[in-house]
C-alpha cells in the first residue's frame, strides 16, 4: 500500500526556514528576462461531474490525504488514513488517482490556506470529493469557500470515516464538537489508541495535548484548538510502548505548548517526560515539541535534568517571535526579553551543547525600526543553530489583523536583513573530525543520502545504505554545512528499537491476520470436484 500522507510539511508549525531564499535572490543573476507561456494543465481546466455513490462499501474507493501544517497536524492526518485504511479504504499518494480528497489544513499564515483553498477548488474542478479538515474550517467555518463541503472538526477526526461514506453518496456532513472528560471538562481529543498509518514508520508523533493557555493577538490557532486540554498520562504511556512495540524507534512529543501539559489536569510535563523514559528502549529516541517560554520557566530544572537522559535528545524548540518588550507586550505573549534569556542561559549552562531553535516574527503591526533592532541583538547574541523566520500575515478575526500594517516592502527588508544575520555564522563546522552516535530515521530531500540525528538533535547525513536505516550508527564527522554535517560510519549499526518496523503505509494498531476463504465459496469449490470426479469414474 502507498504512503498515505502526502506532501507534509515539516514540523516547526509550518513557519518559513530561514534557508528559503527570495525570489528577488534567485533571479538576482539574471541579466536578461525571458517570458514564456503557461501550458494549460488540461487535467485542472476540465470541469468533471461528480460521482454520487448510493450505497458506499468500504474498502472500494480511494483516499488522497493531503496535510498542512505543524506536527499536531500530521498527527491527526495519519490516524485518520488509518481509521480509513483499517475500514479497508484503499490509500493513494497520486491525487488524481482517487474518488475522494481529504484536505488537512492550517491557519498559521495566509500562504498555507491559499494553498488549501486552491486544492479545494481544483478538486471540485474534476468532480472529485472534498473532505476538509483541520484549523481553517474549525476556526472560520463559515468562509464562503467551505460551503457545502463535509468537514471533519479538530476533535473529531475518529469519525472521519463515517463523513467520509456520507460524503461519497453525496451528503454533507461537518462535526465540529468538543470531546468531554467524565469529570466534564475538555478531553485531549479523539483517543491516542486509535489505528494510524505512520507518515515515516519509524517516528511516531503523539500530541500530548490540545490548546492553549495564551491569547496572542496574531494567532488564529486559539480559534480553532481553543483551550488547553491534556490526555492523561496514561493513555500517552500505553501510546508510547504500542509503536515501540510496532519497531518505532523515535517519538515525538508535540503539542500547540508542550510546556503547558498536565496544568488542567492535576499534572506536568516533567511528571509525564519521567514516566515515558522509563519505558524507551535501548537505542530509542523522545524530542520534545514547541513550548512557550512562560510554561516552561517553572520547570527549567527539572528538564535540565530530562534532557540529561540518554534516550532523549536534548532540544527545545523556544519561539520567541520579538526581542522588543513593546512588541511582545502587543503580541500578548506573557514574557519578556529577559525570562527568554533566562530560559536559554539556564538551559545552555547546564546541558552544554543543547539545541535551542526559535522562531521570530518581521514587521508585526507595531514594530519599529528599534523594536527590529532589539530582535537582530537578540539573534547575534545567541546566533541559534535553527531560526525559523516569517514575515507577520494578518489573520482574519484576530485582534492584530485590525492594527496599522507595517509597509510591507519594510518589512521584506527586516526579513532579509536578520537572514543575511542567520546565514553569516556557521554553527557546526567546530564538529568536523568528532565521533557520534546517531539514529537513521529518513532520507534527505535530495535523495542522495540517509538523515540521521545526534544527541542534540543536530542533522546528520550519512551513506543511503539500506542496512543503516532505522538503526544506531557510529560516525565521524567529515564535513559540515550550513544546515547539517555528514557522517562516515566507523563501525556496525546497532538495532534501535525492539523490533523490525511497520511497512510503509501498514495500520498501526490493527492485528494482522490471515486472509480466511469464505465458507460459501469451499462449499461450492469441493462441490465442483466431486462432480468433476464422479463425471470421470462413471462416464
Amino acid at each position: 500500500m502507498p504512503g498515505a500522507v502526502s506532501e507534509i510539511i515539516d514540523d516547526i508549525e509550518d513557519l518559513i526556514s530561514s534557508q528559503d531564499i527570495t525570489p528577488k535572490e534567485r533571479y538576482a543573476s539574471r541579466k536578461n528576462v525571458t517570458v514564456r507561456s503557461k501550458k494549460r494543465d488540461t487535467k485542472k481546466a476540465e470541469s468533471v461531474e461528480k460521482i454520487i455513490l448510493e450505497s458506499v462499501v468500504p474498502g472500494t474507493q480511494t483516499i488522497y490525504v493531503k496535510t498542512w501544517g505543524c506536527a499536531h497536524n500530521n498527527s491527526d492526518s495519519e490516524y485518520m488514513a488509518g481509521l480509513l485504511a483499517a475500514q479497508g479504504y484503499k490509500l493513494t499518494e497520486d491525487k488524481w488517482e482517487a474518488q475522494l480528497w481529504l484536505l488537512n489544513s492550517c491557519t498559521v499564515k495566509s500562504p498555507a490556506e491559499d494553498h488549501f483553498k486552491n486544492e479545494i477548488e481544483l478538486g471540485q474542478s474534476r468532480g472529485i470529493h472534498v473532505v476538509v479538515a483541520g484549523c481553517v474550517p474549525q476556526g472560520a467555518p463559515r468562509v464562503g469557500y467551505l460551503e457545502g463541503l463535509s468537514v471533519v472538526g479538530v476533535q473529531q477526526i475518529d469519525r472521519i470515516v463515517e463523513i467520509v461514506e456520507e460524503t461519497l453518496k453525496g451528503h454533507t456532513v461537518r462535526l465540529f464538537g468538543q470531546k468531554k472528560t467524565g469529570e466534564g471538562r475538555k478531553a485531549g481529543g479523539a483517543s491516542l489508541l486509535l489505528p494510524k498509518v505512520r507518515k515515516n514508520p519509524l517516528i511516531e508523533i503523539i500530541p500530548i495535548n490540545t490548546g492553549c493557555l495564551n491569547q496572542c493577538t496574531y494567532c488564529k490557532t486559539k480559534h480553532a484548538r481553543g483551550d488547553l486540554g491534556s490526555y492523561p498520562p496514561e493513555e500517552i504511556v500505553e501510546r508510547a510502548q504500542q509503536s515501540f512495540r510496532e519497531g518505532v524507534c523515535e517519538i515525538w512529543l508535540t503539542s500547540e505548548d508542550t510546556g503547558t501539559y498536565g496544568r488542567d489536569i492535576g499534572s506536568s510535563l516533567p511528571e509525564l517526560l519521567w514516566r515515558l523514559v522509563e519505558v524507551i528502549p535501548e537505542g530509542c529516541r523522545l524530542r520534545l515539541g514547541m513550548t512557550n517560554p512562560p510554561y516552561i520557566l517553572e520547570h527549567l530544572g527539572e528538564v535540565a535534568r530530562i534532557m540529561h537522559h540518554p534516550r532523549v535528545y536534548k532540544f527545545l524548540h523556544v519561539p520567541v517571535q520579538s526581542g522588543s518588550d513593546k512588541v511582545l507586550s502587543d503580541m500578548k505573549r506573557e514574557y519578556t526579553r529577559a525570562d527568554f534569556e533566562k530560559v536559554v542561559d539556564f538551559l545552555r549552562e547546564k546541558v552544554p551543547g543543547m539545541t535551542i531553535a526559535t522562531d521570530i516574527i518581521c514587521g508585526f503591526p507595531t514594530e519599529t525600526e528599534e523594536d527590529f533592532e532589539d530582535t537582530m541583538t537578540l539573534c547575534e547574541k545567541y546566533k541559534f543553530p535553527s531560526l525559523f523566520i516569517n514575515q507577520f500575515f494578518p489573520r482574519p478575526g484576530t485582534p492584530a489583523a485590525r492594527m496599522q500594517r507595517v509597509p510591507g516592502q519594510e518589512v521584506k527588508k527586516r526579513t532579509k536583513q536578520l537572514s543575511e544575520l542567520f546565514r553569516s555564522y556557521e554553527p557546526y563546522g567546530h564538529k568536523v573530525g568528532e565521533v557520534q552516535e546517531v539514529l537513521v530515521t529518513d532520507v534527505s530531500h535530495d535523495k542522495n543520502y540517509y538523515v540521521a540525528h545526534n544527541e542534540f538533535y543536530e542533522q546528520v547525513l550519512v551513506p543511503k545504505v539500506e542496512k543503516y536505516m532505522g538503526k544506531m550508527l557510529t560516525v565521524k564527522i567529515i564535513n559540515a554545512t550550513k544546515f547539517s554535517m555528514v557522517g562516515e560510519p566507523i563501525d556496525k549499526p546497532k538495532m534501535a528499537g525492539l523490533t523490525q518496523p511497520l511497512k510503509k503505509g501498514e495500520v498501526s494498531g490493527v492485528r494482522r491476520q490471515k486472509k480466511m476463504v469464505p465458507i460459501p465459496i469451499l462449499v461450492i469449490f469441493f462441490a465442483v470436484i466431486v462432480r468433476l470426479i464422479w463425471m470421470f469414474l462413471y462416464l
